[in-house]
């Protein structure tokens, strides 16, 4: 049974474009894969954040994920973990400046005030990097901008192994759904969905109503058009291929048989059945997640539990690395 990492971090509750594109591929693998399932706190701190914030928003990450089907012994919290921190400082030795500044996301990120940011930020390529070679995973699934980073994680691997003279640390496959569905902002389909939108009408979070969802797929941006019958119909539509592309995920069908099933119709009817499928879906997660939020030390305690599970993973390996660079114990 291969290992799987993956990470989020505990901005909040996730909104439906992290249910879709990380959370709903969990539940599926750990019922097949040997998962770990990681918020990622430590790398929270590589942006502005608030202490009290970031602890709210890592039990409500943990109650959602909870309430979608995660498996509660595969959860856990980064900073319970040292493996973490002292394989990340290891990385950061074996890394080069020169492959970090090609690095695209810090420069998207940093943009012209790139001074002013945090060395973590620049450096947080290789605490992924720890993250996951920590526990010798060798699957990870991850978006196609995070895909980088994992051929950064090879390199570090493969340098480390080198420079050891050692057969240590795994080759990182990375996992990428061939359907993954990308899904944008409710009020400008040029632009993901995110949780730092000023808007709360661009996205779905994964607490919201039944009332909520459909209150906010109602007043959804889209044009005068009715929907086409071919994907040629959505060019220069992006809001139209955006709701259309959530329709499909979340009923797991392809885009064309939505499009057949809707051709020629209008919004008002698309948009209630994409409503009554949301509600559907997300209502029961929603419900169970503010049932959660009500037991903050149940949720602790499931944090604390993970942690212990993956120090037990974890330690072995990074306690063999760090005898390999010199360390002494």
């Amino acid at each position: 049974m291969q290992r799987v990492f993956s990470g989020i971090q505990p901005t909040g509750i996730p909104h439906l474009g992290n249910y879709l594109g990380a959370i709903r591929n969990w539940v599926t693998l750990q019922k097949d894969h040997d998962c770990l399932f990681c918020l990622v706190d430590m790398h929270s701190l590589t942006m502005p954040w608030s202490p009290e914030a970031l602890r709210e928003q890592t039990l409500a990450s943990t109650a959602c994920l909870l309430a979608s089907g995660i498996d509660p012994t595969r959860l856990y919290n980064q900073s319970a973990v040292s493996a973490h921190a002292r394989l990340g400082w290891i990385f950061n030795c074996v890394s080069r400046l020169g492959w970090l500044n090609r690095m695209t996301q810090f420069k998207d990120k940093a943009g012209k005030n790139r001074e002013n940011h945090s060395a973590g930020l620049y450096v947080y390529p290789n605490l992924m990097a720890a993250d996951i070679l920590a526990f010798h995973a060798t699957r990870v699934p991850v978006g196609d901008d995070q895909r980088q980073h994992l051929e950064l994680a090879n390199d570090i691997a493969q340098k480390f192994n080198h420079d050891m003279g050692v057969e240590f640390f795994p080759l990182i496959e990375p996992l990428i759904p061939p359907h993954a569905a990308r899904v944008m902002s409710l009020r400008d389909g040029s632009k993901k969905m995110s949780k730092s939108d000023p808007s709360a009408q661009s996205r779905i979070i994964l607490n919201d109503t039944a009332d909520d969802i459909a209150q906010k797929i109602r007043k959804a941006r889209t044009d005068a058009e009715p929907l086409p019958s071919e994907e040629a119909g959505l060019e220069g539509r992006p809001e139209a291929r955006n709701l259309l592309t959530i329709y499909a995920a979340m009923s797991n069908r392809t885009l064309a048989d939505v499009l057949s099933q809707f051709a020629g119709q209008g919004f008002g009817t698309f948009k209630q059945a994409l409503a009554d499928l949301l509600v559907e879906t997300l209502a029961p997660v929603a419900d169970e997640t503010r049932r959660l939020m009500d037991d903050k030390a149940h949720l602790m305690q499931v944090l604390r539990q993970g942690a212990e599970r993956a120090r037990a993973v974890s330690e072995p390996i990074v306690s063999e690395a760090e005898k390999l660079v010199g360390f002494l114990r």
